[in-house]
């Protein structure tokens, strides 16, 4: 196994303005997924299963719920000095300015660039859903002695108008980047697809070192429309790491291998939970060769009273009462579903309670909220729209409550709660 000394830098500062109301006083990074995890807790659990445990996380917009969740969650050993996730807000050690790109981010952290003297340097968003074993993508960088590596998405041409494109040869050096093309450069094997960028990079240290100090004199602050760019023009090695190549153990047959999703929008967030549901989910949570780490949640398992329930997950201290029909959902900690309620593909967040006879469908319900008895979401848009944020794609958000609530179990006691 390869022992270069490794630290991380993961961008968790993101606005996520296209996931509001879920980001109205949460940073995207920390945005709930699936019953049990934060959107960031997958960066950070590939970070660790990869044995790269130095970490710094670096935070900005809305980060409160953020650190909390860090905190609780993500504490290593303190005898291990050099195993960590440490939370950095901006340091504004050059300025008065938060962090300005993903470049000038870590520009601002360079001092611990310098104290922990590490032979490689990875910086890793906070964004996206998917498995990776980064020591894969750092043993390619090496046996190629690249400069900087650059973890590459093939994607059908039509999908690569989206993204930011590399064009590499063969053997992954990369040759240019195109920003959205209308007409992408499809890889030199596949025709009918071309190389996302992912966003992820490997860097030596020097290199990093000396083109952070260089863009600082330029102004430049981030790494893809900026640094990597000058980089190529000036013919250092950039490679791309083709994510395709990447073998997770544990992986079963029927999920899909090459897994990575992009949060980023509402609709994309509720499809992507699909993903996660069924007898055979396409990306299977469950896999103790490269298990996914959360919060370690002492609260009770979930209860059901009586009802029906169909393709469902549910968190721990779930209530579900008699008579409730609930289907293709995900329904978090702590919630109470009343008798009657009707549930279809909806995503239920923590401390939640469902009245009896509310009837949903399409619909993501923040934390701390009541939804009355009788209610009816998701089935008309027009009146939904006066009162909740409803997608392009017709989900229907009912924003995070505006007082704290406290679950109640069937007994009428008041069950523990948490706010991060």
């Amino acid at each position: 196994m390869s022992t270069e000394r490794i630290i991380a830098f993961v961008m968790a500062g993101g606005q996520g303005s296209r996931l509001q109301p879920l980001t109205s006083a949460r940073s995207k990074p920390s945005v709930p997924f699936g019953s049990r995890y934060r959107i960031v807790d997958f960066v950070l659990s590939n970070l660790i299963n990869s044995q790269i445990r130095t970490i710094y996380l670096l935070v900005q917009y809305k980060s409160q719920s953020l650190i909390e969740h860090v905190r609780k969650a993500w504490t290593i050993s303190p005898l291990l000095p050099d195993q960590f996730v440490t939370v950095v807000p901006p340091q504004m050690r050059t300025g008065a300015n938060w962090f300005q790109g993903t470049a000038d981010a870590v520009q601002q952290n360079i001092n611990l660039i310098e104290e922990h003297a590490p032979d490689l340097v990875v910086v890793f968003g906070a964004d996206h859903i998917y498995r990776m074993d980064i020591r894969q993508m750092v043993e390619f960088h090496k046996a190629r002695q690249a400069g900087v590596t650059i973890a590459a998405l093939p994607v059908p041409l039509e999908d690569a108008k989206s993204f930011g494109v590399i064009v590499a040869d063969k053997d992954g050096r990369i040759r240019a980047f195109e920003e959205k093309p209308t007409r992408p450069t499809p890889l030199p094997n596949d025709p009918t697809r071309a190389f996302a960028s992912m966003g992820n990079y490997v860097f030596d240290t020097k290199l990093l070192l000396e083109a952070l100090h260089d863009g600082q004199q330029a102004g430049e602050t981030d790494f893809g429309a900026h640094i990597l760019p000058r980089l190529l023009a000036n013919n250092q090695p950039l490679f791309a790491y083709d994510f395709a190549t990447n073998v997770i153990p544990g992986v079963k047959p029927y999920e899909t291998r090459m897994y990575w999703r992009d949060v980023g929008g509402i609709d994309a967030y509720f499809d992507t939970h699909k993903d996660v549901l069924g007898a055979e989910p396409v990306f299977d949570a469950f896999n103790p060769d490269w298990p996914i780490y959360s919060s370690n949640y002492q609260g009770p398992v979930a209860r059901v009273l009586g009802g029906r329930i169909q393709n469902t997950l549910l968190g721990a201290a779930t209530v579900i009462h008699d008579n409730c029909l609930i289907k293709d959902s995900i329904i978090r900690r702590e919630t109470v579903i009343e008798e009657d309620v009707e549930l279809d593909e909806c995503i239920i967040m923590d401390y939640v309670r469902v009245a009896r006879g509310a009837k949903l469908r399409r619909v993501i319900v923040d934390r701390h909220n009541n939804i009355p008895a009788g209610a009816r979401i998701g089935y008309d848009r027009a009146i939904d729209s006066q009162h909740y944020h409803v997608s392009e794609g017709g989900v229907t958000v009912v924003p995070s409550g505006q007082v704290s609530y406290f679950a109640r179990d069937a007994r009428g006691c008041r069950m523990r709660g948490y706010s991060e």
